[in-house]
């Protein structure tokens, strides 16, 4: 019996792959990509066809590699529903789940399977897993790369939260030792204690206190103090929300010296500025602080020049009353943003006013994340790749209304902001997303 080629045929006037932008289609057997043909290659007849809107692109999945689901112990700040749900809404087809601010923390397998029994069945898109590397767990990390995790996260300085604490001195390095034995990958908050003590301590309601009591030094330092660690142990190093140019720029020299480090930055950082951030509107709180635009502004260069390789939304949610909103005190307002489902949009509508192309904002967002944590066959729209896709309406503008949001709580510091590039549609491995039927696969690192 004749069997046809492929399940679905997507076909766009603007499909980005990884050899650029083109009109063609896009075949899909069994949950991946079996073929992408350029425009006037016959479409095979008799095969479900999806055939974009004019003013759509067809683009990758994107893939999310920092996203703080905290469930379990934490669910009422989030969940692995709620939060794959915006995911999916936001076309990212692949999260990776922080090992914070969950009770218990990934710090083990047992803590690990807890989590993968909370995701099961109720994700929407794919989720993978950070473990976590404290002081008292490096023992456990050996058995939690053999579990599967993606990589290992730590603080080197206080996370926020008393079940996941700093990093530092010795067993630092014996834990980047460790890493490096097992091939695995290192990812770091990197500021420096030292430098944030010396700083005045952020309270009241003033944006610019906040600001000062995270000063850019405290993330140069420790990422200077990082990159000799990484020399003297072999870890390959990941730093994460890069919120600074001097830091990026120490990133990049360091990459050209053949160091292995790497780091990414948030929309947050690339997208809003200290100098609009009114007093008390904690809900743009986040550690470390979104910085003036002359630092935006060389964030994008370290984009632009492969110092930082990613562009992932840190989402980092909580119940409204922790981020003090009536209150407005920055010192004492939960740190971190919730914008999984706006990352694309809110990075698109600055790539473009930049005369950035959207393959570098996919780049960005899609493949070059899937690279870092091993997912190589995500993120990107090229035969044998997952067959995930988003509609993606890149002209189109629209404001952003917290109640259509959907993670947990309607917490925003993009609010009423006008965006450009609207996510219409997304498919993971080949089928249509539906919040009615979860299709989500929990991710394994993949054996060497």
């Amino acid at each position: 019996m004749f069997s046809p080629p492929y399940d679905l045929v997507l076909s766009s006037a603007r499909v980005l792959t990884p050899a650029g932008e083109r009109a063609g289609w896009v075949g899909v057997r069994d949950g991946e990509i079996a073929a992408v043909e350029v425009s006037g290659a016959a479409r095979p007849a008799g095969i479900p066809l999806v055939e974009l809107d004019a003013d759509e692109a067809l683009l990758p999945g994107l893939v999310d590699t920092h996203v703080h689901v905290n469930e379990p112990g934490r669910t009422e700040w989030e969940g692995f529903a709620s939060a794959t749900r915006a995911a999916a809404a936001g076309g990212v087809t692949t999260v990776i789940d922080m090992p914070l601010n969950s009770i218990p923390p990934t710090l083990d397998v047992r803590a690990l399977l807890a989590k993968q029994a909370c995701a099961t069945g109720v994700v929407q898109v794919d989720t993978g897993f950070w473990g976590g590397a404290v002081p008292a767990n490096v023992a456990e990390l050996a058995a939690l790369h053999a579990a599967g995790v993606l990589g290992f996260k730590c603080f080197l300085v206080p996370s926020g939260v008393d079940e996941f604490p700093a990093l530092g001195g010795e067993r630092l390095v014996a834990a980047m030792a460790e890493v490096a034995r097992l091939g695995a990958l290192l990812v770091v908050h990197a500021e420096d204690e030292a430098a944030l003590a010396a700083a005045p301590p952020a309270s009241g309601r003033r944006y610019s206190d906040y600001l000062a009591s995270r000063p850019i030094g405290s993330e140069t330092v420790a990422v200077a103090e990082l990159m000799g660690l990484v020399e003297r142990t072999g870890a390959r190093t990941h730093v994460v929300h890069v919120s600074s140019g001097a830091a990026a720029e120490l990133i990049g020299a360091a990459r050209r010296r053949g160091v292995p480090i790497s780091g990414e930055t948030c929309p947050h950082y690339l997208t809003l500025a200290a100098e609009d951030v009114p007093d008390g509107a904690t809900a743009y709180k986040c550690c470390p602080p979104i910085r003036d635009r002359a630092e935006q502004d060389r964030l994008w260069a370290a984009l632009d020049e492969g110092a930082l390789t990613s562009v992932v939304s840190d989402h980092s949610p909580c119940p409204p009353d922790l981020k003090r909103l009536e209150r407005g005190d920055f010192g004492d307002a939960w740190g971190g943003i919730a914008s999984v489902q706006l990352g694309l949009p809110v990075v698109w509508t600055a790539a473009r006013r930049r005369g950035v192309a959207l393959g570098s904002v996919v780049r960005w967002m899609a493949s070059a994340p899937a690279d870092l944590v091993g997912l190589t066959g995500k993120g990107r729209i090229e035969v044998g790749a997952d067959a995930d896709f988003v509609a993606f309406a890149p002209d189109e503008t629209w404001t952003v209304d917290p109640a259509a949001l959907h993670h947990r709580h309607a917490v925003t510091p993009y609010a009423g902001r006008e965006l450009t590039g609207v996510v219409r549609r997304t498919w993971l491995r080949g089928a249509e997303t539906d919040p009615a039927t979860p299709r989500g696969r929990l991710l394994r690192r993949a054996s060497p």
